[in-house]
């Protein structure tokens, strides 16, 4: 059995063609520009894997040109048992599946085999050194670490994102720093994403501290001109 949050159906941003993605409960990370607080702790929506592969095997017809499930959260490889028994039973309907995790839980046995078994892992590179990492997720950079260097010494297909955030990482001089760190990884692709504040109202909802609730949403140009300067410090 596993907590899950929500679904999203013809998911199109979230791995190779159009995805389901399930988002489960759980993150062992309050990272402070979070957009998903909701997701922190269970919501009591329990479902078994076969009770799930009969949901998600209705939208078969529409997994064609690489589509397939992607496991989100919250921090999906909380889950990992429960992902391990999900995928034996997607392969079954010949449907494959994608992980978008921050990475943010130790290497265990058994993540290592839903990492093995995906046909993508999207990873949230959130900072590029232990000390952001610390002070603004809460979480250990070293658990990160070893999942990103697991999937490029294993050859499992890796994109990597980063949110950018006004004030904190939007300049020249920290995405750079990312591009440098993130060349130890081998990954098919590099995206940054803008901070924004369509969640703030989960935080007022929920009755707790919104660290960020003065910060206002990334400029669109701002985001493209910060990618444009990501790709050139990649490939240089």
């Amino acid at each position: 059995m596993a907590d899950i949050h929500s679904f999203e159906s013809m998911a199109a941003l979230d791995g190779d063609g159009i995805r389901y993605a399930v988002f489960f409960t759980g993150c062992p990370l309050r990272c402070a520009y979070c957009h998903n607080p909701d997701t922190w702790h269970k919501s009591g929506n329990e479902w078994t894997a076969e009770r799930l592969v009969d949901k998600i095997k209705r939208y078969k017809p529409y997994f064609k040109n690489g589509g397939g499930v992607t496991f989100s959260g919250g921090e999906p490889l909380l889950n990992a048992p429960f992902i391990i028994e999900t995928a034996k039973l997607l392969k079954k309907e010949g449907i494959g599946y994608a992980v978008d995790t921050s990475g943010s839980v130790e290497l265990t046995d058994d993540i290592k085999a839903v990492l093995d078994g995906a046909d993508l892992v999207i990873l949230d590179l959130k900072f590029y050194n232990e000390e952001s990492y610390k002070k603004y997720t809460k979480g250990k950079f070293e658990n990160f670490d070893a999942v990103g260097k697991y999937c490029t010494d294993n050859n499992i297909r890796l994109w990597l994102r980063t949110v950018v955030v006004p004030n904190i990482n939007d300049n020249e001089e920290s995405i750079e720093k990312y591009a440098q760190f993130a060349k130890q990884f081998k990954f098919e692709k590099y995206e940054l994403l803008a901070f924004h504040t369509m969640g703030f109202f989960k935080y007022e909802n929920l009755k707790i501290d919104n660290p960020l609730i003065n910060t206002p949403a990334l400029d669109k140009d701002k985001l493209k001109e910060l990618q444009e300067y990501l790709n050139k410090c990649i490939n240089n």
